[in-house]
């Protein structure tokens, strides 16, 4: 399983437009980038990949990392940043599965498999929409897959779990969360070989935040800035409580200061794992 992150980033990404604060000036000089979120995970063995998320940067990272087109992807919930770049595969591919969660979403009365037919049904010629159960594993690419639930109010939204069933090398992904991950999700995403984890801002950050941060650890340090996405210190929390062997930070925000920015477990786009 080789995993490339294609996209590092939050909703604005780093460099953020039109932003001179010295993190996004720092990334300008070291020619970095943490675009919206997606990751290229490829089966080696089959020579099948699969996309977890579409990012609307979707172009650039596939010219950036130079990894072959999708034959499926995932999609984990419906904010723009995660799904807008599906629009991209028109004309690029002649058919892709896109799988997606069947569960009824409150907010918007549909699911994210039931949106995304929706929002693309110009494409119905192109990507086929494949409604999957929560927890319960599908095959796709030579991968056993799972959607598992997340906290990330007021959508649902879900962390995917990636095993090759021959290997046994597994990625999970925490998905977009809060650290109230349901006590299921977190066994599920447990024990893996490479773990990528919401990590927006630093807990520090938390008190510009209008309602602040949630989920204190027993230091006091808060594991959830705001209610959507978890604090660095909540993300490394929860990868040590799912004791990853290893862990990248992802989704991050251009407002980590300048000095931390870049740091280990950090990561920026164009990274690759082989697990």
């Amino acid at each position: 399983m080789r995993v490339t992150l294609l996209g590092t980033g939050d909703t604005t990404g780093t460099p953020t437009v039109g932003c001179d604060c010295d993190t996004c000036e720092a990334a300008r000089e070291r020619g970095v980038s943490r675009s919206r979120f997606s990751v290229h995970v490829a089966n080696e063995r089959t020579g099948e990949s699969l996309l977890v998320d579409f990012s609307p940067d979707f172009r650039q990272q596939f010219l950036a990392a130079d990894v072959p087109l999708p034959d499926a992807g995932l999609v984990t919930h419906i904010h723009f940043d995660h799904l807008d770049g599906l629009g991209n595969v028109y004309r690029l591919v002649d058919g892709l599965p896109v799988h997606a969660p069947n569960e009824t979403d409150p907010a918007t009365d549909r699911s994210v498999a039931g949106t995304i037919r929706d929002k693309y049904d110009y494409l119905e010629d192109r990507i086929g929409v494949h409604a999957r159960d929560p927890f319960e594993p599908f095959e796709t690419c030579g991968f056993e897959v799972r959607f598992v639930p997340v906290d990330h109010p007021p959508l649902l939204c879900y962390g995917v779990v990636i095993e090759d069933p021959e290997t046994g090398a597994t990625l999970s992904l925490t998905g977009d969360t809060s650290y109230d991950v349901p006590e299921r999700s977190r066994e599920a995403l447990a024990g893996a070989d490479l773990l990528l984890a919401d990590a927006i801002v630093p807990a520090s950050l938390c008190e510009h935040h209008p309602i602040g941060g949630r989920h204190a650890g027993p230091d006091g340090v808060p594991r959830t800035f705001g209610t959507k996405h978890m604090t660095r210190e909540g993300a490394l929390a929860l990868a040590d409580e799912l004791d990853a062997d290893r862990t990248r930070l992802v989704h991050l925000a251009h407002y980590y200061p300048a000095d931390e920015a870049f740091e280990e477990p950090l990561a920026v786009d164009g990274e690759t794992y082989e697990l």
